[in-house]
């Protein structure tokens, strides 16, 4: 029976992974794969509205954006732990590394990586849930096995 305690004491002291992430960190990492669970279900007004000022942030209109997924049959994001969030006149930022895997509608599939930035406000009376702000994505060419 006196092993138990040991033990969990042992465990105490080891110090957690550099890789934890903070509440923040998750809420916006969901933000994310939110919006990739709804890209691949075909919910795109649920998709744009994940991006700040009401989807304005993405840089395009609804219609456009919509269409930019027209030859995509799914989607898969995998996240990695958030940057530390950074403050600026009343926002913060906060950025989330990704790795994206898209199947097309013709049966081909794309490879895409690097990071989106979110934002929520950081004043009284503002938008405190996060909201896509910037996305820095771009095509990663396959690995082929004899490489």
């Amino acid at each position: 029976m006196r092993l138990v305690p040991v033990v969990l004491s042992a465990l105490a002291v080891i110090p957690l992974p550099a890789a934890a992430q903070s509440p923040e960190g998750w809420a916006a990492r969901e933000v994310v794969e939110s919006y990739y669970a709804d890209l691949s279900a075909g919910d795109y007004a649920a998709a744009y509205a994940l991006w700040g000022d009401g989807g304005a942030a993405s840089g395009q209109s609804f219609e456009a954006f919509r269409g930019g997924f027209a030859g995509t049959a799914a989607t898969r994001v995998f996240t990695a732990p958030a940057g530390d969030p950074e403050g600026a006149a009343g926002s913060v930022y906060v950025t989330i590394p990704v790795r994206i895997e898209a199947r097309n509608t013709d049966g081909t599939a794309q490879l895409f990586g690097g990071s989106y930035t979110l934002r929520r406000s950081d004043v009284d009376g503002g938008e405190t849930e996060w909201r896509l702000f910037d996305a820095r994505i771009r095509r990663l060419d396959p690995v082929s096995p004899d490489r």
